[in-house]
C-alpha cells in the first residue's frame, strides 16, 4: 500500500517543476567504442568500419556526461540537479525503457540526442520512499530520426533495519534459446568504462556493501538489457530490431551466474526475453519486435 506524507508531497511538487525541461547533445558514432562493446560481449565481430551499422543499444555508448571530478556526488554520479530533478533519495538505478528503432546509426554519423523530462512521480512502498523520472530521447542523424527512447529512472530510500522487501517473481523456464553469463568485476568495470559511468555500486565493493547495503557489485541495468538484445542477435543474426522494451525486476550481482533467455511468441517477429538469476528469480523482463 502506497502512502504520501506532507514532506513527500512538497518534494514531489518541487521535483515536478522539472517537467518539460529539455537538453540536447551531439556526438559522432565512432568505431572504437563499438569494437570495445563487441569485445565486452565476447563477440567475434570484425572491426567496425566507416558506414557500418551500429548494433541496437550501442547509442548508450555515446552522448556521455563528462562531469568534472569536483561535480561528482558521494556515489560517483554527477550531483543531483541540473537537467534531472534533485531527488535526494540515495539509491538510483535504471528501471526500464521503451525504444523504437526507425533506422540504424552508422559509423561516422553525426548524431544529436534531444531529451525531455516527461514524467515525475513518487510514492511510499514497503521498502521506503520511491521516486520515478521518465526521460524521452529522440536521436537523429544525417538520414533523419533514428531512435526514440523512453528511459525510466528510479530513486529509492536506503534500506531500513529489519525491512522486508517484496519478493520478485520467479522467472520463466520455457526458453528456447539462452546463454549463461558469469558476471565478474572485470566485466562490470569494462562496461562502466565504456559508458563513463562512475556509479560506485558497479566497482567499489566496500561502498556497495557497507553504504548501499547490497551483497555484491551490481550488474548495470543497461548491460543486462544489452545482453538480452545480444542474445537475440546471436539467435537471429540478420533480423532487424524495430522495438524493444525492458523492465528491471531485481538486481544481479557479480560472482553469481545468471542466464539471459528468450523464446519467440506467435511467430518469428515477436520475442519474449528475460534474465534469470542463479536462484531462478526474474531479474529483467523484456520484449522485442523484429522486422
Amino acid at each position: 500500500m502506497s502512502e504520501t506524507t506532507p514532506t513527500a508531497e512538497a518534494d514531489l511538487a518541487h521535483w515536478r517543476a522539472w517537467l518539460g525541461r529539455t537538453e540536447q547533445h551531439s556526438d559522432r558514432i565512432h568505431a572504437a567504442p563499438l569494437d570495445a562493446l563487441a569485445a565486452t560481449l565476447d563477440r567475434d565481430d570484425p572491426p567496425a568500419r566507416p558506414g557500418d551499422e551500429a548494433p541496437p543499444l550501442a547509442h548508450w555508448l555515446f552522448f556521455l556526461t563528462a562531469a568534472r571530478q569536483s561535480e561528482l556526488g558521494a556515489d560517483g554520479h554527477p550531483r543531483r540537479g541540473g537537467f534531472l530533478p534533485p531527488v535526494a533519495l540515495p539509491r538510483r538505478m535504471w528501471a526500464g525503457g521503451r525504444l523504437t528503432f526507425q533506422q540504424a546509426l552508422r559509423v561516422g554519423d553525426e548524431v544529436t540526442r534531444s531529451s525531455r523530462i516527461t514524467a515525475v512521480d513518487a510514492k511510499r512502498g514497503r521498502s521506503g520512499r520511491l521516486a520515478f523520472v521518465t526521460v524521452r530521447h529522440e536521436i537523429t542523424g544525417p538520414r533523419g530520426l533514428a531512435i526514440t527512447e523512453e528511459h525510466d529512472i528510479v530513486y529509492r530510500d536506503a534500506p531500513q533495519p529489519g525491512a522486508v522487501a517484496s519478493a520478485p517473481p520467479t522467472a520463466p523456464t520455457d526458453e528456447t534459446f539462452a546463454r549463461r553469463i558469469e558476471p565478474d568485476a572485470v566485466l562490470l568495470f569494462r562496461y562502466s568504462a565504456l559508458t563513463f559511468n562512475g556509479h560506485r555500486i558497479h566497482y567499489d565493493r566496500s561502498y556497495v556493501t557497507e553504504v548501499e547495503g547490497y551483497p555484491g557489485l551490481v550488474v548495470h541495468g543497461p548491460l543486462i538489457a544489452t545482453l538480452l538484445v545480444d542474445l537475440l542477435r546471436r539467435e537471429r543474426p540478420t533480423a532487424v530490431l524495430q522495438r524493444f522494451a525492458f523492465t528491471a525486476r531485481s538486481p544481479l550481482f557479480d560472482g553469481r551466474p545468471f542466464d539471459v533467455c528468450g523464446r519467440f511468441d506467435g511467430g518469428e517477429r515477436t520475442a519474449a526475453l528475460w534474465a534469470r538469476n542463479h536462484e531462478g528469480t526474474l531479474a529483467m523482463q523484456a520484449s522485442a519486435e523484429l522486422a
